[in-house]
């Protein structure tokens, strides 16, 4: 697997925070729910001579400069290279912000550069807002400035975002008929060499295209010779030859009817699509079904 590469961001601790290269990295849900399984993970892939393993976190579990250290330390010392700390108002309404603070100050005294803080543009907002404990999305809005909510930082509208959203964001959100989305190429792109995932199912995800499936990662190898037979697998061939309105076709010709309202985003209208094909069909490329049953 490669990981998704990215910029040297300045580190307010001395050291640089930097994404790995390539390799592999654990991630959830939120890993250090399980820590024993974390563990061993990170001790299989250490015997496997993976390279630039590591770990992504929301920080809930450090509750104290002594169990922080102790885990990270451990995870350390069982070969993990490096740690991606989860930051952004979604995770602020459940996490105290303290606890994010702990877990990058300490990651960075174990792991050094290969500690990255993800979004870097909210740590920072944060800090500057002094912000202290979990803070509702309703009452961050009303610190941050809601023009620049998405300024300078990564945001996917996709998979239960799309439908959960707080009646504030959705005064920031615009909304997009289906015809000008059909158009639109998937970013970022729904095939690449780069960044893709496995769940827990054991399906081989491309990118962050959760319910989707190019196959069962225990069969990689023989994916990688022999391809994918299109044909058997339509919503594949359909997103992957960039023929979105074909998929839009197909839907309607499957019962779907589009939202009136429009979609927020490309990504929203294609988990909308493949929601209804679930709930109507068989199809063996979206995979695990239970995501769909689990979007409202």
């Amino acid at each position: 697997m490669k990981q998704l590469s990215g910029s040297i961001v300045p580190s307010p601790y001395g050291p640089q925070f930097v994404t790995l290269s390539h390799g592999l990295h654990f991630t959830g849900g939120e890993p250090f729910l399980n820590f024993p399984l974390l563990s061993m993970a990170v001790d299989i892939a250490s015997e496997y001579g993976i390279p630039s393993t590591f770990v992504e976190t929301n920080c809930f579990w450090c509750t104290d400069d002594e169990t922080t250290h102790e885990k990270l330390s451990l995870l350390y010392a069982n070969g993990l290279k490096g740690i991606m700390i989860s930051v952004n108002p979604f995770y602020l309404e459940y996490v105290p912000f303290e606890r994010t603070e702990r877990c990058a100050r300490i990651s960075n005294q174990i792991f050094g550069q290969n500690t990255m803080v993800y979004q870097w543009e909210y740590f920072q907002r944060f800090k500057r807002l002094g912000i202290r404990g979990k803070v509702p999305l309703e009452e961050y809005l009303e610190l941050d400035d809601r023009a620049d909510f998405f300024r300078e930082v990564e945001f996917f509208m996709m998979g239960r975002a799309a439908y959960q959203l707080g009646e504030e964001l959705t005064k920031i959100f615009p909304k997009y008929s289906i015809d000008s989305l059909s158009c639109q190429t998937c970013y970022p792109p729904f095939l690449r060499d780069w960044h893709n995932h496995v769940d827990n199912y054991g399906n081989y995800m491309p990118g962050f295209c959760g319910g989707i499936s190019l196959g069962n990662c225990r069969e990689l190898t023989s994916l990688l010779k022999n391809g994918i037979e299109l044909d058997d697998f339509p919503v594949l061939g359909y997103i992957i030859q960039e023929d979105f309105k074909g998929l839009i076709i197909f839907a309607q010709q499957n019962g779907y009817r589009p939202d009136s309202d429009g979609y927020y985003s490309k990504c929203h209208l294609c988990i909308d699509i493949r929601k209804h094909l679930v709930q109507n069909g068989k199809f063996g490329e979206l995979k695990p079904e239970q995501l769909y049953y689990h979007l409202l």
